[in-house]
Protein backbone atom coordinates (compact mmCIF):
# COMPACT_ATOMS: atom_id res chain seq x y z
CA UNK A 1 0.00 0.00 0.00
CA UNK A 2 2.50 2.35 0.86
CA UNK A 3 4.50 1.73 -2.69
CA UNK A 4 0.88 2.76 -4.46
CA UNK A 5 1.07 5.80 -2.77
CA UNK A 6 4.11 6.74 -3.59
CA UNK A 7 3.77 5.58 -7.11
CA UNK A 8 -0.05 7.71 -6.75
CA UNK A 9 1.77 10.66 -5.47
CA UNK A 10 4.42 11.05 -8.66
CA UNK A 11 4.13 14.37 -10.71
CA UNK A 12 2.54 13.61 -14.37
CA UNK A 13 4.00 14.79 -17.09
CA UNK A 14 1.04 17.21 -19.32
CA UNK A 15 0.16 15.71 -22.92
CA UNK A 16 0.67 18.93 -24.14
CA UNK A 17 4.62 19.19 -23.30
CA UNK A 18 4.89 15.48 -24.18
CA UNK A 19 3.81 16.46 -27.75
CA UNK A 20 6.22 19.45 -27.75
CA UNK A 21 9.36 17.78 -26.89
CA UNK A 22 7.94 14.67 -29.47
CA UNK A 23 7.85 17.51 -32.11
CA UNK A 24 11.48 18.65 -30.62
CA UNK A 25 12.97 15.62 -31.22
CA UNK A 26 11.19 14.81 -34.87
CA UNK A 27 12.64 18.49 -36.41
CA UNK A 28 15.72 17.92 -35.14
CA UNK A 29 15.98 14.24 -36.73
CA UNK A 30 14.40 15.90 -40.05
CA UNK A 31 17.30 18.75 -39.29
CA UNK A 32 19.92 16.17 -39.30
CA UNK A 33 18.41 13.98 -42.20
CA UNK A 34 18.23 16.78 -44.32
CA UNK A 35 22.23 18.08 -44.20
CA UNK A 36 23.26 14.52 -44.64
CA UNK A 37 20.81 14.19 -47.64
CA UNK A 38 22.27 17.75 -49.18
CA UNK A 39 25.85 16.76 -48.55
CA UNK A 40 25.02 13.50 -50.32
CA UNK A 41 23.50 15.22 -53.16
CA UNK A 42 26.17 17.82 -53.88
CA UNK A 43 28.54 14.97 -54.03
CA UNK A 44 26.63 13.17 -56.31
CA UNK A 45 26.07 16.70 -58.16
CA UNK A 46 29.71 17.08 -58.56
CA UNK A 47 30.86 13.69 -59.93
CA UNK A 48 27.57 13.88 -62.22
CA UNK A 49 28.73 17.60 -63.87
CA UNK A 50 32.44 15.69 -63.84
CA UNK A 51 31.64 12.12 -65.89
CA UNK A 52 29.37 14.63 -68.04
CA UNK A 53 31.89 16.39 -69.24
CA UNK A 54 34.09 14.28 -69.46
CA UNK A 55 32.38 12.04 -71.29
CA UNK A 56 31.91 15.02 -73.88
CA UNK A 57 35.75 15.80 -73.58
CA UNK A 58 36.36 11.75 -74.64
CA UNK A 59 33.94 11.96 -77.50
CA UNK A 60 36.52 14.05 -79.35
CA UNK A 61 39.59 12.53 -77.70
CA UNK A 62 40.47 8.81 -77.35
CA UNK A 63 40.64 7.45 -73.60
CA UNK A 64 43.28 5.51 -75.01
CA UNK A 65 45.92 8.84 -76.13
CA UNK A 66 44.40 10.34 -72.94
CA UNK A 67 45.72 7.86 -70.70
CA UNK A 68 49.11 6.78 -72.74
CA UNK A 69 49.90 9.85 -74.38
CA UNK A 70 53.84 11.11 -73.67
CA UNK A 71 52.52 14.98 -74.38
CA UNK A 72 50.42 17.48 -73.24
CA UNK A 73 49.89 20.35 -74.45
CA UNK A 74 45.85 21.45 -75.29
CA UNK A 75 46.60 24.62 -76.97
CA UNK A 76 49.26 23.73 -79.60
CA UNK A 77 48.02 23.34 -82.74
CA UNK A 78 47.76 20.08 -83.18
CA UNK A 79 47.31 19.91 -79.76
CA UNK A 80 48.50 17.28 -77.36
CA UNK A 81 46.15 15.90 -74.97
CA UNK A 82 48.82 12.97 -73.42
CA UNK A 83 48.08 13.20 -69.79
CA UNK A 84 50.93 11.08 -68.43
CA UNK A 85 53.41 14.28 -68.18
CA UNK A 86 50.64 15.67 -65.36
CA UNK A 87 50.53 12.28 -63.93
CA UNK A 88 54.17 11.79 -63.37
CA UNK A 89 54.44 15.70 -62.03
CA UNK A 90 51.60 14.48 -59.79
CA UNK A 91 53.40 11.15 -58.56
CA UNK A 92 56.62 13.26 -57.80
CA UNK A 93 55.17 15.56 -55.42
CA UNK A 94 53.19 13.04 -54.11
CA UNK A 95 55.86 10.54 -53.45
CA UNK A 96 58.20 13.00 -52.50
CA UNK A 97 56.26 15.05 -49.83
CA UNK A 98 55.55 11.11 -48.11
CA UNK A 99 59.25 10.60 -47.91
CA UNK A 100 59.21 13.86 -45.99
CA UNK A 101 55.94 14.23 -44.13
CA UNK A 102 55.47 10.11 -42.94
CA UNK A 103 58.70 9.49 -41.04
CA UNK A 104 58.87 12.95 -39.38
CA UNK A 105 55.28 13.02 -38.24
CA UNK A 106 55.88 9.33 -37.59
CA UNK A 107 58.62 9.94 -35.13
CA UNK A 108 57.11 13.37 -33.92
CA UNK A 109 53.66 11.22 -32.95
CA UNK A 110 55.89 8.96 -31.22
CA UNK A 111 57.76 11.41 -29.62
CA UNK A 112 54.56 13.32 -28.34
CA UNK A 113 52.55 9.93 -26.61
CA UNK A 114 55.54 8.36 -25.96
CA UNK A 115 58.56 10.41 -24.57
CA UNK A 116 57.08 14.00 -24.03
CA UNK A 117 56.20 15.06 -21.12
CA UNK A 118 52.28 16.53 -20.19
CA UNK A 119 53.98 20.22 -20.15
CA UNK A 120 56.21 19.45 -22.89
CA UNK A 121 53.28 17.90 -25.26
CA UNK A 122 51.10 20.87 -23.97
CA UNK A 123 53.44 23.07 -25.79
CA UNK A 124 54.88 21.27 -28.44
CA UNK A 125 51.27 19.85 -30.11
CA UNK A 126 50.12 23.05 -30.77
CA UNK A 127 52.73 24.60 -31.91
CA UNK A 128 53.01 21.84 -34.97
CA UNK A 129 49.51 21.93 -35.52
CA UNK A 130 49.85 25.88 -36.42
CA UNK A 131 51.79 24.58 -39.47
CA UNK A 132 48.16 23.56 -40.86
CA UNK A 133 46.54 26.89 -40.25
CA UNK A 134 49.07 28.54 -42.65
CA UNK A 135 47.28 29.13 -46.41
CA UNK A 136 49.02 27.18 -49.28
CA UNK A 137 50.02 29.76 -51.39
CA UNK A 138 52.78 31.08 -48.41
CA UNK A 139 53.99 27.72 -48.57
CA UNK A 140 54.07 28.11 -51.96
CA UNK A 141 55.92 32.10 -51.74
CA UNK A 142 58.15 29.70 -48.91
CA UNK A 143 59.25 27.10 -51.78
CA UNK A 144 59.73 29.80 -54.83
CA UNK A 145 62.04 32.21 -52.12
CA UNK A 146 63.69 29.83 -49.48
CA UNK A 147 63.52 26.19 -50.53
CA UNK A 148 64.86 26.76 -54.17
CA UNK A 149 67.72 29.24 -53.48
CA UNK A 150 68.32 26.55 -50.74
CA UNK A 151 68.59 23.90 -53.28
CA UNK A 152 70.31 26.25 -55.70
CA UNK A 153 72.95 26.72 -53.14
CA UNK A 154 73.76 22.75 -53.00
CA UNK A 155 73.25 21.66 -56.25
CA UNK A 156 73.03 24.76 -59.18
CA UNK A 157 71.16 22.42 -61.39
CA UNK A 158 68.13 23.30 -60.07
CA UNK A 159 65.47 25.35 -62.19
CA UNK A 160 63.86 27.93 -60.42
CA UNK A 161 60.80 25.78 -61.03
CA UNK A 162 61.27 22.23 -59.94
CA UNK A 163 59.67 18.61 -58.04
CA UNK A 164 61.94 19.04 -55.42
CA UNK A 165 60.95 22.82 -54.10
CA UNK A 166 56.94 21.33 -54.45
CA UNK A 167 57.55 18.32 -52.85
CA UNK A 168 59.41 19.69 -49.72
CA UNK A 169 56.81 22.56 -49.18
CA UNK A 170 53.81 19.85 -49.32
CA UNK A 171 55.52 17.46 -47.22
CA UNK A 172 55.83 20.27 -44.60
CA UNK A 173 52.60 21.09 -45.20
CA UNK A 174 51.16 17.69 -44.89
CA UNK A 175 53.26 16.82 -41.76
CA UNK A 176 50.89 18.09 -38.74
CA UNK A 177 48.40 16.06 -40.66
CA UNK A 178 50.04 12.68 -40.18
CA UNK A 179 51.74 13.81 -36.81
CA UNK A 180 48.20 14.56 -35.41
CA UNK A 181 46.80 11.22 -36.65
CA UNK A 182 49.49 8.84 -35.65
CA UNK A 183 49.48 10.20 -32.57
CA UNK A 184 45.65 9.45 -32.18
CA UNK A 185 46.09 6.33 -33.20
CA UNK A 186 49.08 5.79 -31.00
CA UNK A 187 47.59 6.91 -27.80
CA UNK A 188 44.00 5.10 -28.50
CA UNK A 189 46.62 1.54 -27.49
CA UNK A 190 45.55 0.98 -24.26
CA UNK A 191 47.83 1.52 -21.44
CA UNK A 192 47.52 -2.66 -20.30
CA UNK A 193 49.62 -3.74 -23.15
CA UNK A 194 52.23 -1.15 -22.51
CA UNK A 195 52.32 -1.89 -18.71
CA UNK A 196 51.93 -6.05 -19.54
CA UNK A 197 55.34 -5.60 -21.50
CA UNK A 198 57.23 -3.31 -18.42
CA UNK A 199 55.95 -6.07 -16.53
CA UNK A 200 57.81 -8.38 -18.49
CA UNK A 201 61.69 -6.48 -18.19
CA UNK A 202 61.14 -4.50 -21.79
CA UNK A 203 62.56 -1.55 -22.64
CA UNK A 204 61.07 2.12 -23.47
CA UNK A 205 62.42 1.24 -26.85
CA UNK A 206 60.91 -2.21 -27.33
CA UNK A 207 57.60 -1.11 -25.80
CA UNK A 208 57.47 1.35 -28.42
CA UNK A 209 58.52 -0.17 -31.95
CA UNK A 210 57.27 -3.91 -30.96
CA UNK A 211 54.06 -3.29 -29.20
CA UNK A 212 52.63 -0.01 -29.23
CA UNK A 213 53.68 0.95 -33.28
CA UNK A 214 52.28 -2.37 -34.18
CA UNK A 215 49.04 -2.17 -32.29
CA UNK A 216 48.40 1.53 -33.75
CA UNK A 217 49.34 0.11 -37.27
CA UNK A 218 45.34 0.58 -38.98
CA UNK A 219 45.63 4.01 -37.79
CA UNK A 220 49.52 4.73 -38.94
CA UNK A 221 48.35 3.36 -42.52
CA UNK A 222 45.08 5.35 -42.48
CA UNK A 223 47.03 8.66 -41.51
CA UNK A 224 49.86 7.72 -44.46
CA UNK A 225 47.17 7.09 -47.20
CA UNK A 226 45.23 10.05 -46.30
CA UNK A 227 48.75 12.31 -45.95
CA UNK A 228 49.83 11.45 -49.84
CA UNK A 229 45.83 11.98 -50.78
CA UNK A 230 46.55 15.44 -49.47
CA UNK A 231 49.50 16.01 -50.98
CA UNK A 232 47.74 14.73 -54.42
CA UNK A 233 44.86 17.20 -54.19
CA UNK A 234 47.42 20.08 -53.32
CA UNK A 235 47.20 23.14 -55.73
CA UNK A 236 48.46 26.54 -54.99
CA UNK A 237 52.00 25.37 -53.52
CA UNK A 238 52.92 23.44 -56.28
CA UNK A 239 51.83 25.40 -58.97
CA UNK A 240 54.12 28.49 -57.26
CA UNK A 241 56.95 26.16 -56.41
CA UNK A 242 57.31 23.23 -58.99
CA UNK A 243 56.11 25.17 -61.83
CA UNK A 244 53.68 24.83 -64.77
CA UNK A 245 55.85 22.76 -67.65
CA UNK A 246 54.13 19.52 -68.19
CA UNK A 247 57.27 16.88 -68.76
CA UNK A 248 57.27 13.03 -68.27
CA UNK A 249 59.92 13.14 -65.82
CA UNK A 250 60.66 12.21 -62.47
CA UNK A 251 63.48 14.33 -62.30
CA UNK A 252 63.12 16.47 -59.19
CA UNK A 253 65.30 19.30 -60.31
CA UNK A 254 63.15 20.66 -63.28
CA UNK A 255 60.14 22.17 -63.65
CA UNK A 256 56.99 20.14 -63.87
CA UNK A 257 53.37 20.18 -63.76
CA UNK A 258 50.68 18.72 -61.52
CA UNK A 259 46.94 18.11 -62.32
CA UNK A 260 45.58 20.58 -59.82
CA UNK A 261 48.04 23.07 -61.05
CA UNK A 262 46.67 22.56 -65.00
CA UNK A 263 43.11 22.88 -63.68
CA UNK A 264 44.31 26.19 -61.95
CA UNK A 265 45.82 27.60 -65.27
CA UNK A 266 42.87 26.69 -67.64
CA UNK A 267 40.56 27.82 -65.38
CA UNK A 268 41.80 31.31 -65.51
CA UNK A 269 39.08 32.49 -68.29
CA UNK A 270 41.35 32.66 -70.93
CA UNK A 271 39.97 29.72 -72.96
CA UNK A 272 36.97 29.54 -74.76
CA UNK A 273 34.09 28.58 -72.83
CA UNK A 274 33.23 24.96 -74.25
CA UNK A 275 35.61 24.15 -76.57
CA UNK A 276 37.83 20.62 -75.92
CA UNK A 277 41.10 22.73 -74.36
CA UNK A 278 38.44 23.96 -71.85
CA UNK A 279 37.07 20.12 -71.63
CA UNK A 280 39.81 19.04 -70.68
CA UNK A 281 39.21 20.45 -66.87
CA UNK A 282 36.55 18.24 -66.19
CA UNK A 283 38.86 15.09 -67.64
CA UNK A 284 41.58 15.84 -65.43
CA UNK A 285 39.31 16.79 -62.41
CA UNK A 286 37.48 13.39 -62.86
CA UNK A 287 40.70 11.19 -63.34
CA UNK A 288 42.20 13.27 -60.41
CA UNK A 289 38.78 12.56 -58.24
CA UNK A 290 39.30 8.55 -58.65
CA UNK A 291 42.63 8.38 -57.87
CA UNK A 292 41.79 10.32 -54.44
CA UNK A 293 38.71 8.31 -54.40
CA UNK A 294 40.60 4.91 -54.31
CA UNK A 295 43.47 5.98 -52.18
CA UNK A 296 40.53 6.74 -49.57
CA UNK A 297 38.87 3.42 -50.23
CA UNK A 298 42.52 1.81 -49.99
CA UNK A 299 42.85 3.48 -46.42
CA UNK A 300 39.18 2.63 -45.11
CA UNK A 301 40.22 -1.20 -46.00
CA UNK A 302 43.10 -0.88 -44.36
CA UNK A 303 41.68 0.54 -41.50
CA UNK A 304 39.37 -2.18 -41.62
CA UNK A 305 41.03 -5.44 -42.06
CA UNK A 306 44.12 -4.27 -39.70
CA UNK A 307 42.05 -2.46 -36.72
CA UNK A 308 42.51 -4.33 -33.29
CA UNK A 309 39.24 -4.30 -30.80
CA UNK A 310 40.60 -4.22 -27.25
CA UNK A 311 37.22 -4.29 -25.89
Amino acid sequence: MALANDNSQQPTVPSFVKRKVRWREVLIKGFCLACAVFSILITAGIVIVLAKEAFTFFTKVSPVTFFTGTEWYPAFNPPKFGILPLLSGTLLVALGSAAIALPLGLMAAIYLSEYATSKVRAYMKPILELLAGIPTVVYGYFGLTTVTPFLKSIYPGFETFNGASGAIVVGIMTLPLVASLCEDAIMSVPKELREGAYGLGATKQEVTAKIVVPAAFSGIMAASILAISRAVGETMAVALAAGQSPKLTLNPTVGIETMTAYIVQTSKGDIRFGSTEYQTIYAVGLTLFVITFGLNFVARRLVKRYRINYV
